[in-house]
């Protein structure tokens, strides 16, 4: 689906302030100035030319100057990795607080202009430590097939400001990290999950306690009418459900032990290459959950389930050298989303490290049996080497990812293992610009040791 472009005049006469000029603030200041806003925008790393967003004319409206003085600003729209509050809020964000200016989201801003704009779509909100990523393609791959206009972003793939208009019975599916939630205002979910919740971004939430707070927003401004959707496998995400229910929402709490809700959706996924391993049961039994409120039945959510062709990066082939199966499961930057891959898989050489999460990978240990070897690479590698050497895993430190897949590819045939499995359990950022990248340099890596092995 590919939506219409917003009014040219919806922002006319408002002002808004951007810090940081990323993917998401490049995209904000781009849609406000095409919905005819005025924008003053900044960024300290990579401060814009003054004529940077003028192409279209829209030069006379964009201002790029540090914000010292934020009179008359309607909002500041931060981008989602710089904090407002913990550990240590940028200046402006201060600034901004002690005005009683609103810190909003792109998310934010994106319902605002639906509805300025007229429009009655509505928003499906996904959030939770692990599994959001899958559960947002496979409800929109749901939706689309289907028939329904939707349109899927934030924090996956599209910024959410840059997705275009959806009509009345359009469906914004949003993918919602804890950093963008806690900079909702107005934003009405009409169904929203919480899929699971383990320790992650603590250093911006303080502790578990505020990373929950922050995962809770996803259900502000719903009514008993809208569907919150619960996974309850894990002690905080039981916490969460009751207190929903408390608070009168109307919720449905999803588990993968619940045999009597499995029942309609585990004969179809045995029919999903692409939703491999017992983890994406539980993002499954959400997306059916959600897409059924949305009004899809049970036909066409199998359709959807069977015919969804997987994400990027997340334990898709990358290739096949030899009879050994190369999986780029890139996107797994902490140990839960790295134990889903280790789960599906009875032995594999295993490409692991970057920057570390909280923790670790001392969470992998009951799947340490399952690793022949590792090769690991990045900034931290000598903190998972450790590790793995306490539970006697044979071990490399490859510190590059090229050195490291050759070398796998060596060990999987020494040890005739038939996976090689890039999981890394850690963030991208010291050697990569994102998992994405991280990913597409580990299929470039193949894609040249596979022609040197032809003869």
């Amino acid at each position: 689906m590919t939506g219409r472009t917003f009014p040219s005049d919806l922002f006319a006469g408002s002002r808004f302030a951007v810090v940081g000029l990323g993917r998401n603030g490049h995209a904000v200041v781009k849609a406000l100035l095409g919905m005819g806003a005025e924008v003053q925008a900044w960024d300290d790393k990579s401060p814009p030319a003054p004529d940077a967003y003028g192409a279209q004319g829209e030069n006379s409206r964009f201002t790029a100057a540090p914000l010292d003085d934020l009179t008359g600003f309607e909002a500041l729209i931060l981008s989602p990795g710089i904090p407002h509050r913990l550990p240590n809020p940028h200046p402006v964000a201060v600034k901004a607080r002690d005005a009683g200016i609103p810190i909003l989201s792109d998310a934010e801003m994106l319902y605002r202009a639906v509805r300025k704009a007229g429009s009655k779509a509505c928003f499906a909100s996904i959030t939770g430590t692990n599994g959001k990523s899958t559960t947002t393609a496979l409800l929109a791959h749901m939706l689309d097939k289907a028939g329904v206009p939707v349109l899927a972003g934030g924090n996956l793939g599209t910024a959410s400001l840059a997705l275009p208009l959806l009509p009345d019975d359009g469906v914004y599916v949003i993918e919602m990290s804890s950093y963008m939630l806690e900079r909702l205002d107005q934003y009405h979910a009409a169904t929203a999950c919480l899929l699971n919740l383990t320790p992650d971004h603590l250093d911006r939430h303080g502790d578990m306690a505020g990373y929950a707070a922050a995962k809770r927003h996803v259900f502000d401004n719903m009514t008993p009418d809208d569907l919150a959707v619960v996974g309850v496998d894990d002690a905080y995400t039981r916490a969460e459900a009751s207190t929903l229910i408390a608070n009168g929402l109307s919720v449905l709490t999803i588990s993968v032990h619940d045999e009597t809700r499995i029942a309609p959706v585990a004969k179809a996924l045995e029919a999903a290459p692409a939703l491999p391993g017992a983890h994406n049961l539980q993002n499954a039994l959400v997306a059916r959950a959600m897409a059924k409120h949305l009004g899809l039945d049970d036909r066409a959510i199998e359709t959807g389930l069977t015919t969804y062709p997987g994400l990027p990066h997340r334990q898709a082939l990358a290739g096949v050298i030899g009879g050994i199966r190369f999986i780029n499961d890139s996107k797994a930057t902490n140990a839960e989303a790295a134990e889903k891959a280790l789960l599906c898989y009875d032995k594999v050489i295993w490409i692991a490290g970057g920057t570390a999460k909280s923790g670790g990978i001392e969470a992998l240990a009951p799947l340490f049996d399952r690793i022949a070897k590792a090769f690991l690479i990045g900034r931290d590698a000598p903190i998972l080497q450790a590790t793995l050497l306490a539970h006697g895993v044979p071990t490399e430190i490859s510190q590059t990812l090229d050195v490291a897949t050759s070398a796998a590819l060596e060990a999987a045939r020494a040890l005739d293992v038939p996976v090689v499995l890039l999981s890394p359990a850690c963030a991208s950022f010291d050697q990569f610009a994102s998992f994405e990248a991280r990913g597409a340099s580990f299929i470039d890596i193949l894609t040249r040791l596979s022609d040197s092995e032809t003869p």
